[in-house]
């Protein structure tokens, strides 16, 4: 339960986090100071890589749970 409800609200900062990097992009296409090409490739790499991360936390956090708890055990 614990691992589940940690890994929500990573996910919802990370999220964040990328909606926030692509409004920057957005600024930075819109005032000329990178291509249209680039954009995509970084709103793209944002988005996946922020989903990669996200869909691997659980297991990660498992990770963590089962090292701390199981020497108290």
């Amino acid at each position: 339960m614990e691992v589940i409800l940690i890994s929500i609200f990573s996910a919802f900062i990370i999220f964040m986090t990328v909606y926030f990097l692509i409004k920057a992009f957005d600024i930075a296409y819109q005032r000329e100071e990178i291509s249209l090409s680039k954009f995509r490739v970084l709103v793209t790499s944002s988005i996946v890589i922020g989903l990669l991360i996200a869909s691997m936390l659980p297991f990660g956090y498992q990770k963590v749970f089962d090292t701390i708890v199981k020497p108290i055990m």
